[in-house]
């Protein structure tokens, strides 16, 4: 039989490694292969050049199989970073998001991220970025507002005519 080689090895090797990392259930089946390839009388070290990881990497995963079983080959759940606005808070904020601005003191009639930076800031010591204050509206279920452009010089009659809705 003659030997097949893939085109482009290189950037092939990646997009294979990149698909393997992409679900829980591939890299299981990566971390099993692994631990046959071992069992089958390969070195952790000609396992790690074959699969692309460290050889400690490979020991690892032999040693926790050894210890554990098969669940040891299992991603353990990825919990994230903890948010630093607590559901409290966020209930707070719902509540205040709800009222007029210019009603809690600031001179602007809309929410916006920025405002709502400040007012995190001011009323609970929390100091976020705009973008992640643009994202508490969605988690609160609020949409973007923008308002209405007006022409700048024109006959107020034929724009008032013009407009769907008064």
């Amino acid at each position: 039989m003659r030997r097949l080689s893939v085109d482009d090895v290189e950037d092939m090797v990646i997009a294979l490694q990149n698909e393997i990392s992409r679900s829980p259930e591939s890299r299981y089946d990566h971390r099993l292969h692994g631990v046959l390839m071992v069992a089958r009388g390969m070195s952790c070290y000609d396992v790690s050049r074959v699969l692309g990881h460290s050889p400690r990497t490979v020991e690892y995963w032999v040693k926790q199989f050894n210890n554990r079983g098969l669940i040891s080959l299992l991603d353990k759940p990825r919990t994230g970073r903890p948010s630093r606005i607590s559901d409290e808070i966020l209930e707070k904020i719902d509540h205040d998001l709800r009222q007029n601005p210019h009603d809690l003191g600031y001179k602007q009639n809309m929410w916006d991220g920025i405002l709502l930076r400040q007012h995190l800031f001011d009323h609970h010591g929390i100091d976020m970025g705009v973008r992640q204050c643009q994202n508490i509206f969605h988690i609160l279920g609020f949409g973007l507002r923008r308002p209405r452009p007006m022409i700048a010089r024109g006959d107020q009659d034929l724009k008032d005519n013009f407009k769907k809705t008064p």
